[in-house]
């Protein structure tokens, strides 16, 4: 017997987060130096001390989606099926199982296949058969019901739909339906099926949701295969248990509520969407895929607008600030909506989000394109990417889980959006991803996000508890108007390559953490303003150098760091205004001398502003120095001591806004946010900068 079973893409997908808890904790350092930067695909093992731990199990699923040779089967013949013609204000029946009604409307009550054809003016074909499996094909049919669904499934075990190859099909309702009980709420869609429905074949079907709904099935929806066109003034296809497709399915859909949904959330196991493949082109009022519990996408090209997109996000209040002498501005109270004054209630009816369910979202594969007014990626539980490419546009965060992001794979890159990648718990242990954010790039929070401007429904809340961000590996580029990297606890990196470009503003810093930042392999680069600098924390094992300019250098300006042979341990040009950069690598010893470059050109291979290879030249010495420390804190003088401070927040910070808490005593700059100039350890050489 044929059958593919989704549990195979689930597994797959549900083993590489049950693995990611020992990819962060365990493994051989394995560094790939090339030119300028040094790549850490795996990781070290991370002596912690802060644990931040979720349970990522399989997702609990009592019944999952199987597709046997009845969702395949597109075949038929003449002589054991009942012909169905349909002329305009009538229809004929040739063989058993169906009959004729008034105006056209013919009703089946018998298993078995039907063969319809023809136009329908005001009518309806309903399917009655309990506990019977009925077989439609779709060849060349079009009906039209003012008043009501044009086709309405009452009862059945199954029923399933066949596109017939080459025919086009359409299925169309008035807007206002007429019940015999006016307590009714069904059917309320062009296509209403009580019964398990399935769409196969390879011809046409369009369906337009005059009144409400376009496609809506009580059970499973399995789309298989065909070319399907939907639009409706609210949600385009439902599937109450679960929604699952094949990658012979193209599917349009145009909707003024949800493209696709699964809507159960009382019984364990359904309210599912399970994509192995397909096309999705979806523009929608609100989200695109919504899944009342947990959502699994393995392939397909989606193309998803929501909420006219990105465009017409929500404006978000802004922190006051800027660069002053490397003076930190403490932000307007009044301009920032805080947790407390900005909470509001998740509601459906205003949520524009390009994929969202309820409990877990796991994408192992496929290409999106998304441009949503609301958060692109959004689970109110956990979210992992393990594979696929994602180019997301947002008017709110890129990708955002309440409890757990994880990233272990995958090609990433949010192109505009409020916070870029954020959750209460953040592991980044592979695949590639370029964020650009106007506040946060990564944020580690807690709490209700409280920070659009007259707290819009539809706001995200972060589970409450220990926050941490966790990097074992993956290539991530940061830009940022607001914090680069931020966490409301703590932050451990041993492998990944990772660069932030901002803030500009004072009041952000291109690293913000409350609690420590330990250090163990990897490469870093941070580059921003100077007024809430902070580095890595003074036990980290692996080195970090802060550098201080006098001044805020220009976007795009070179900086060089090279050890005493000239070899290049970091080539990095900021994408936006900076005076402060911190690089960590795991070519920097301590007790060797290393030296700052700024200005001046390479002939390296850029990507987001880090160089690899080539030939640096033309640029500025600013300043040698020697490394005796975890951290070292470098001026154009030279070394300087750092010392424990604290400061208020920008941005969202721990997702309330406002003020943040008492920072962690590693890695801090002075209280007053400047770095103190001091006679420097030893002599700088030519361009040094004299006292």
């Amino acid at each position: 017997m044929k059958k593919t079973n989704l549990k195979h893409y689930v597994g797959v997908i549900a083993l590489c987060t049950v693995l990611l808890a020992s990819a962060c904790s365990n493994g051989s350092s394995n560094t790939r130096a090339s030119g300028n930067a040094a790549v850490v695909e795996t990781s070290s093992t991370v002596q912690q001390t802060e644990t931040a731990a979720v349970a990522t199990t399989e997702l609990s699923m009592d019944e999952l989606v199987e597709f046997d040779d009845e969702d395949y089967n597109t075949e038929w013949s003449e002589d054991s099926s009942t012909k169905i013609v349909f002329s305009g204000t009538s229809a004929s029946v040739t063989g058993a199982g169906a009959a004729t009604g008034e105006g056209g409307s013919v009703s089946i009550t018998e298993a078995g296949t039907y063969v319809l054809s023809g136009i329908l003016n005001d009518g309806q074909l309903t399917v009655n058969v309990p506990d019977g499996k009925v077989h439609l094909i779709l060849n060349g049919l079009e009906l039209h019901n003012n008043d009501s669904a044009p086709l309405y499934i009452v009862e059945a075990d199954k029923v399933v739909v066949t596109l017939q190859d080459g025919t086009e099909n359409k299925l169309s309702d008035g807007t206002s339906y007429v019940y015999a009980d006016a307590t009714a709420e069904e059917p309320n869609a062009a296509l209403y099926s009580k019964a398990d429905l399935t769409i196969n074949g390879t011809g046409k079907l369009t369906v337009v949701g005059n009144f409400n709904n376009g496609i809506n099935s009580r059970d499973d929806l399995k789309l298989v295969s065909g070319t399907i066109a939907v639009k409706a003034v609210d949600d385009g296809v439902m599937g109450k248990d679960r929604v699952a497709a094949l990658e012979g399915v193209k599917l349009t859909v145009e909707a003024g509520g949800d493209g696709v949904k699964a809507t159960n959330a009382e019984e364990e196991g359904k309210g599912i969407i399970a994509i192995a493949g397909g096309m999705f082109d979806i523009a929608s009022g609100n989200d695109a895929l919504q899944a009342e519990t947990s959502m699994l996408v393995n392939g397909g090209t989606f193309s998803l607008i929501t909420g006219g997109g990105s465009v017409n996000g929500e404006t978000y209040a802004e922190e006051s600030g800027g660069w002053g002498g490397g003076q930190q501005v403490a932000p307007d109270a009044a301009s920032t909506a805080t947790g407390t004054d900005a909470t509001a209630t998740e509601d459906t009816s205003t949520s524009a989000k390009g994929l969202k369910a309820g409990t877990d979202i796991q994408v192992g594969g496929g290409t999106f394109k998304i441009d949503s007014a609301d958060d692109a990626i959004h689970s109110n539980g956990n979210l992992t990417i393990a594979g696929g490419e994602l180019m997301l546009t947002t008017g709110d965060d890129g990708i955002h889980a309440d409890t757990a992001v994880t990233i272990t794979g995958g090609k990433i890159n949010i192109t505009k959006s409020y916070e870029g990648i954020e959750g209460s718990i953040i592991t980044l242990a592979g695949g590639e991803a370029t964020v650009t954010a106007s506040d946060d790039g990564v944020n580690v929070g807690g709490g209700n996000d409280g920070s659009s401007v007259n707290g819009r429904a539809g706001q995200n809340t972060i589970t409450d508890g220990t926050h941490m961000l966790t990097i074992t590996g993956g290539i991530y580029n940061v830009n940022a108007t607001g914090d680069g990297l931020d966490s409301n606890g703590s932050i451990v990196m041993s492998g990944g390559t990772v660069t932030v470009s901002g803030p500009t503003k004072a009041g952000n810093g291109s690293i913000d953490y409350d609690g420590t930042f330990e250090m163990t392999g990897g490469y870093l680069i941070a580059a921003g303003s100077s007024g809430m600098v902070q580095s890595t924390s003074d036990t980290s094992t692996q080195q970090s150098v802060l550098m201080t300019f006098p001044q805020a250098l220009d976007p795009r300006t070179m900086v060089r760091l090279e050890d005493s042979k000239g070899n290049a341990i970091a080539t990095f040009a900021p994408l936006k205004t900076f005076q402060s950069i911190m690089i960590s690598s795991p070519d920097l010893k301590q007790g060797s001398t290393y030296t700052i470059y700024s200005g001046g050109s390479s002939t390296g291979t850029e990507t987001n502003g880090l160089y690899e290879g080539g030939e640096y030249t033309g640029g500025t010495k600013v300043v040698s120095f020697e490394i005796t420390s975890a951290v070292t804190w470098v001026n154009e003088s030279g070394v300087t001591t750092a010392q424990s401070g604290m400061g208020m927040g920008g941005g969202r910070g721990d997702m309330g806004g406002g003020e943040r808490p008492m920072r962690g005593q590693g890695g801090q700059p002075p209280a007053d946010g400047t770095v103190p100039e001091a006679a420097p350890q030893r002599t700088a050489g030519t361009g040094t900068q004299e006292q």
